[in-house]
């Protein structure tokens, strides 16, 4: 295993490579706002990271990531276009696999730039690419814009469509959800009992939770109003299907995506992005007939990532996390931005897994 000192100085190389790139470096605090965070991803984000009390400031976590901070710290003060790399500590906790590490070094590479974002795509896949050159890694790219604006061009409510996108990193609740919307999974015989009530709330059912009678008597309206909407059409969801099924090299998937578009026209400037980014990894010396592209790639990673995104792998190592992530988080900037908002896209490298594949090649 490579030590600390060995990781920390691969850190700074590479934090060096990006300088070079023209990315300026930037320091963030290791402990955050929670609230910042837990406004963000909701509660699930706790299990994920370290939580403490200041008397003072309130909650506060461990740095789960950069990202976010950087963002925050861009919105607030930094120019456009703007290029920032950084070096440090991160945190998450690992309730179900002991080996796995819960403080690690990491390195980013994050760009803010509204002019080309196909150009800035290609620019961060390809900067870290070329820092694992000879590591024999796997690639992985996807596009989570696309999955989103599907579900966005739905003829269906609003309702139905919130729920959705809100699931969208939860694969298994967003196939429930898109067969209970279809019309393919039978009601539960309690829901339905429920909607079938002509005063649910009457009686002496103690009421459980923190939820007001005002707000229950809400929910069930909701309940009952989707119980009256059409299912989703068999020509939206066997396209949504589809979709959710590519899985090929980058030229491809986008013959095969251009097909989908067919039943679910509001991906095709999705689609269009796609092919722009494409052209421009190709400027950038990619070989994107070898580029690997899943449609349902980065679900279950952080959800501010709201565009392309991508993941390098050690094949050979199955154990190990990717040694390599990143992906295009338009909206975040957005929500941090107090209504300001600029295109960005970012990328972290694990330097610590760098080092040991190396040395196990060795």
């Amino acid at each position: 295993m490579p030590s600390r000192a060995q990781t920390l100085e691969r850190a700074a190389r590479l934090r060096s490579y990006f300088e070079a790139a023209g990315a300026e470096p930037v320091e963030t605090p290791v402990l955050q706002p929670a609230e910042t965070l837990l406004d963000l991803y909701g509660e699930d984000i706790r299990g994920r990271a370290y939580v403490t009390s200041d008397a003072l400031r309130g909650e506060q976590m461990l740095r789960p990531d950069y990202t976010v901070p950087v963002v925050q710290k861009h919105m607030e003060h930094g120019a456009e276009p703007a290029r920032y790399t950084y070096a440090g500590e991160v945190f998450r906790r690992q309730e179900h696999d002991p080996d796995r590490a819960n403080e690690y070094i990491q390195v980013g590479y994050e760009v803010f730039d509204r002019e080309n974002p196909a150009a800035a795509d290609a620019e961060v896949f390809a900067l870290i690419a070329e820092a694992l050159n000879g590591l024999h890694l796997r690639a992985a790219t996807g596009d989570i814009g696309i999955l989103m604006d599907a579900v966005r061009g739905l003829k269906t409510t609003d309702r139905r469509k919130t729920a959705l996108m809100r699931h969208i990193w939860r694969p298994r609740r967003f196939r429930a959800l898109l067969d209970r919307f279809a019309g393919r999974a039978p009601v539960p015989p309690t829901r339905a009992a429920l909607l079938e009530a002509a005063e649910p709330l009457a009686g002496d059912t103690p009421k459980i939770g923190k939820r007001t009678g005002a707000e229950i008597a809400d929910r069930i309206d909701a309940l009952r109003a989707d119980a009256q909407a059409a299912p989703i059409s068999d020509n939206e969801l066997v396209g949504l299907e589809t979709l959710l099924a590519v899985r090929e090299t980058m030229p491809f998937a986008l013959e095969q995506l251009r097909d989908v578009a067919v039943d679910l026209p509001q991906i095709t400037p999705a689609l269009d992005r796609l092919e722009a980014r494409i052209e421009a990894l190709k400027a950038r010396g990619v070989d994107v007939a070898g580029l690997d592209f899943e449609a349902s790639y980065g679900r279950t990673s952080m959800e501010y990532y709201d565009g392309f995104v991508f993941g390098f792998y050690a094949e050979t190592r199955p154990d190990l996390p990717p040694i390599a992530t990143g992906g295009r988080y338009d909206a975040l900037t957005r929500q941090l931005g107090n209504g300001a908002e600029i295109p960005a896209i970012g990328g972290v490298l694990r330097p610590g897994l760098m080092l040991e594949l190396e040395e196990g090649a060795q």
